[in-house]
């Protein structure tokens, strides 16, 4: 294993219950203000909305509202929920809802305790920026799993101007509240969507340096088997609470850095798909069930992935045979869990075309620890070939 630091900033309320059990006593940490930020409205349809709203009354604090935030969150709404958050002098941030929420969230708990524009300053020159102050504290209360984002410090994030999806780092939610009853009014399409970000993000961890044995690897290939046993589950059975629950703690050991430790991860299909939803606005999860590339340089990383993943014997298999056996595996899953095979399959509100493609392909950022640097050209054929 390579060396490695590790800490554990978020505590973790986790179960039926959870907010109703342990909200309050989080609250009586944190000053009178609490912005009460969400997506769509879905969480005012569903009872979450009045639950948490109870508990905010209850222990005497002053709701500021800010709502509407979007799938994709973009730069302008993480301006205005900086704004809001400076002129209401919010004490703690309340981010509900799934990744999309918790991460637009983060940047405003960033932006809102500095004047600088944080992404020029982290992205475009490098640095961090001066902080006025504290970060605004952050509490995270998940109702759509998936992507982790309550168990670790980056927020994705889509600047439309410059057409550019990533993300910024440096702010980690003080806690999170995980019920998994709470994912059950979440459209089953989503479910199974942040189902597959968690397979992806383990699967991306996974396949990177070293590959020799090692503790992450073991406990990533768990996660991964589970969360693949637990989507079927769901499948049979969409109210089963074990499956959920076992998918929401899943899509939480997949971020909360324990599979990285002492890992050069890969995450390059993630930044892929961020690009190319910078340009089409395409569902993440679904997104990169399309884009998985596969390379012959990580032949036996994916020959472990097939047996102990997957479960294919290698009898009468050359490594190859093995290997690819395990990518149709793969394939075939994501077929089973009604997921999109092609890029066109893709529901978008902007067309793809191979401008679109070409351009989302040179743009995207290439990561330095995959078991091969692209070019922006390989990724441009990918995509291609994805359509």
């Amino acid at each position: 294993m390579e060396n490695f630091v590790f800490e554990y900033p978020a505590k973790v309320y986790f179960g039926k219950g959870a907010v109703k059990a342990h909200l309050a006593k989080e609250l009586a940490r944190y000053g009178d203000t609490v912005m009460l930020a969400y997506g769509g409205g879905s969480v005012k349809k569903n009872g979450v909305y009045d639950e948490i709203i109870a508990v905010l009354k209850d222990a005497g604090k002053k709701i500021v509202e800010f709502s509407g935030i979007m799938p994709n969150p973009t730069y302008a709404k993480v301006q205005e929920g900086a704004a809001i958050a400076k002129e209401k002098g919010v004490s703690l941030i309340l981010a509900v809802g799934g990744g999309s929420v918790i991460d637009c969230c983060k940047i405003v708990a960033l932006q809102a305790k500095t004047d600088e524009d944080v992404w020029t300053a982290e992205l475009q020159e490098g640095r961090f920026p001066k902080l006025s102050g504290a970060l605004l504290p952050l509490g995270a209360v998940v109702t759509v799993s998936g992507t982790g984002s309550e168990m670790n410090a980056g927020g994705v994030i889509t600047n439309e101007k410059k057409k550019i999806k990533t993300g910024l780092f440096g702010v980690s939610p003080r806690f999170a509240v995980l019920d998994p009853e709470y994912t059950m009014s979440v459209p089953f399409a989503q479910v199974m969507s942040g189902a597959f970000d968690t397979l992806s993000h383990a699967m991306e961890t996974y396949f990177g340096y070293p590959d020799e044995d090692n503790v992450s690897d073991d406990i990533n290939e768990a996660v991964m088997k589970s969360t693949i046993r637990n989507m079927r589950a769901l499948l049979k059975d969409h109210n089963d609470y074990t499956a959920r629950s076992n998918l929401m703690w899943d899509s939480a050991m997949a971020e909360n850095g324990i599979l990285k430790i002492g890992k050069k991860t890969d995450f390059q299909a993630h930044m892929i798909e961020h690009q190319l939803g910078a340009y089409t606005d395409c569902n993440h999860g679904m997104g990169l069930a399309v884009i998985q590339p596969i390379v012959k340089e990580g032949l036996p990383k994916f020959v472990r992935f097939a047996k102990n993943v997957w479960g294919i014997s290698g009898e009468g298999k050359t490594e190859i045979q093995l290997a690819l056996a395990g990518i149709d595996a793969l394939a075939d899953f994501i077929k089973e869990c009604g997921l999109p095979a092609r890029l066109s399959q893709l529901n978008v509100k902007t067309p793809i075309t191979d401008r679109i493609l070409e351009e989302a392909a040179y743009s995207t950022t290439i990561q330095p620890f995959s078991y091969k640097k692209m070019t922006g050209g390989e990724i441009y054929e990918i995509l291609k070939e994805c359509m």
